[in-house]
């Protein structure tokens, strides 16, 4: 396609909304996906942390 202007360009010939619709959606699903895999893996590491710390305790406490 040819645009002459910005505003033809963001029209996309009468299907913009459609065109920068998917790229928001589709934006904002990487982006969500992104948070939840960074909360995840705090998570995860939290647990881990007190996973170790336990461990950790039950060896002092069993130790004679």
């Amino acid at each position: 396609m040819n645009w002459k202007s910005l505003d033809d360009f963001i029209a996309m010939g009468g299907y913009g909304f459609y065109v920068w619709g998917a790229y928001l959606v589709t934006a904002a699903l990487i982006t969500a996906e992104i948070l939840m895999l960074r909360m995840r893996r705090r998570a995860v590491e939290k647990a881990r942390r007190m996973q170790a710390l336990l461990s950790e305790q039950v060896t002092y406490e069993t130790t004679p």
